[in-house]
């Protein structure tokens, strides 16, 4: 694979830099935790992290709203401290990436503060007023629960301002020179630091045009091309990624023709493989698979079980939406605007080999996976946080105190440890599942290392073979002569398959995830049998 891709077969890593490791004892995770704990993530098998926001903020928006974009958070530590982590990332044959927040910034930054006090600023026009809120009138809200218009009026300024997103974040103004040129500086100070790249926030709403709904516009398109054709020029190695809640036919644009981003994630892929889990039934995925738009061969979509958002039922109908809340979130402390806001491991109770079913599901799917830290070892969640902070809680690294996160105060920390139930830091850890066999973690390992050798999984054609039983999945890919079947099971039932009916007469199967070697070799006619949430990968050999 051209090194520069290196991209389409990584297995991403999201983590909080709050929630993973605190290197100074303040209760808070910090870059220098991080740092400490690279190497743990280099032996999971993952080829980039990806960061949560990072700059100086209010934090009303958990970093999203953004109030410096040339500096740390004082909480994670420095400029300095972070040209230490992308050394020891590197060091390491690692990647990095960071959320880029592109549409707004904080209502506290120093651009919108002169901006809604002196209205001769030159800041004034870097955001968007009107002296009605009647003024794009198409546009959705985005989060109903907690906002009734995209426009909020500001006392000092004497007009409204908009805002896509909540109301402390006022949209940055794209239409105008400076703004673009500003966000172009953003990109050059982070990647002229050794960052590998962005994934850039909330890209669908940049420009605001009267009489649309102000999402995908032919300006917004025009711009990502302008930062594209920065990166390919001036930095070739470094990537772009989406995050764009959208449609596949929506979000294929946003690929143009190889020149906008790298990647992009597929939203409407996560809700369907957990509808196929909960009726046994693979149709969901395959239909969404089917339908998804080809993408050009130098991009790569991103695929994803959970991440720190809720897992989101907007591009599903009604009727699925009020299926899925019943089945994965009865208590309506679970559910979260239009989705669930609850980690992976409590949506199927804790079961890991339901947990190492799904994660087998998006590593053989198209896509670069991403792993939502903490999930590899099954970590719970606490329902009973504000907002999406239920799904952001420490990492648990062992069994003693603060779960090995900190050794600050228990008071001090950011957001409380999982104490109590099943989920427990004193019953899910890291340091007790390196040494319990076939524990979550080491499975996931195993999982992870046996992906990576195969560039079929990253580059391959996809096509689902039917055997039959609805409930069995299975996955082909295909690339460069090397064919890859992956077979699993979403139901709770022993499922048997005999591949002498499937057409599959002149080839014979390679386990390729059997360490056992003398068992590795099912001729085609074996039968193959599949446990309750089982999975077999295969290498097709004629």
């Amino acid at each position: 694979m051209n090194k520069k891709e290196w991209y389409k077969n990584a297995i991403f890593y999201e983590l909080h830099v709050r929630a993973f490791c605190d290197g100074n004892n303040d209760g808070i995770g910090d870059l220098k935790g991080l740092i400490s704990k690279l190497d743990y993530l280099r032996d999971l098998g993952i080829g980039c992290i990806w960061l949560l926001p990072i700059y100086p903020s209010p934090l009303k928006d958990d970093g999203y709203d953004i109030s410096d974009f040339y500096n740390i958070h004082s909480d994670l530590g420095t400029l300095s401290d972070f040209k230490q982590l992308i050394k020891e990332v590197h060091k390491r044959d690692l990647h990095i990436i960071a959320d880029l927040v592109l549409n707004h910034t904080s209502d506290q930054c120093a651009w919108f503060q002169e901006a809604r006090t002196h209205p001769n600023s030159p800041y004034r026009n870097f955001y968007v007023w009107s002296d009605t809120n009647q003024k794009y009138k198409e546009t959705r809200i985005i989060f109903i629960d907690k906002e009734n218009s995209n426009w909020t009026w500001d006392e000092a300024a004497g007009q409204y301002f908009w805002h896509r997103f909540y109301s402390s974040q006022p949209d940055l103004n794209f239409d105008h020179p400076l703004v673009r040129e500003e966000i172009i500086n953003i990109l050059r100070f982070w990647l002229d630091l050794g960052i590998d790249g962005f994934r850039a926030d909330a890209v669908p709403y940049l420009f605001e045009r009267e009489g649309t709904s102000c999402e995908n516009l032919p300006e917004t398109h025009a711009f990502l091309r302008e930062i594209r054709e920065l990166i390919d020029h001036e930095y070739p190695d470094r990537i772009l990624l989406a995050e764009a809640n959208q449609w596949p036919s929506d979000l294929s644009p946003y690929f143009g023709d190889g020149n906008e981003f790298h990647m992009a994630f597929h939203f409407p892929l996560m809700p369907r493989i957990f509808k196929a889990l909960a009726i046994s039934d693979r149709t969901p995925i395959i239909k969404i698979i089917n339908e998804t738009p080809k993408i050009p061969p130098n991009c790569q979509w991103s695929t994803f079980l959970r991440n720190h958002d809720e897992l989101t039922l907007e591009m599903v109908s009604e009727k699925d939406r009020v299926f899925l809340w019943n089945y994965y979130a009865k208590d309506t402390r679970m559910r979260l605007n239009l989705g669930i806001r609850r980690r992976l491991a409590p949506l199927v109770n804790g079961n890991q080999k339901i947990i190492e079913l799904l994660f087998a599901i998006i590593f053989a799917l198209p896509g670069a996976p991403i792993i939502y830290y903490g999930d590899e070892i099954g970590m719970g969640d606490n329902i009973w946080l504000d907002d999406r902070n239920g799904v952001r809680t420490p990492m648990q690294w062992n069994s003693k105190a603060n779960a090995g996160f900190s050794n600050a105060d228990k008071k001090k920390l950011f957001l409380p440890i999982i104490e109590e139930g099943r989920f427990s830091y004193q019953q899910i850890n890291v340091e007790d599942q390196l040494i319990i066999p076939n524990s979550l973690l080491l499975k996931m390992r195993r999982l992870i290392a046996c992906r990576k050798k195969y560039e079929v999984f990253s580059q391959g054609t996809c096509n689902f073979p039917n055997l039959g039983n609805q409930s069995i999945l299975a996955i082909k890919r295909e690339f460069k002569g090397e064919s890859i079947l992956a077979i699993q099971n979403l139901s709770d039932k022993i499922i048997a398959i005999n591949p002498l009916e499937y057409n599959l007469k002149k080839s014979y199967l390679i386990d390729i995830l059997e360490n056992n070697t003398k068992n590795s070799t099912n001729y085609i006619n074996d039968e193959i049998r599949l446990e309750p949430y089982g999975f077999k990968w295969f290498l097709m050999k004629k």
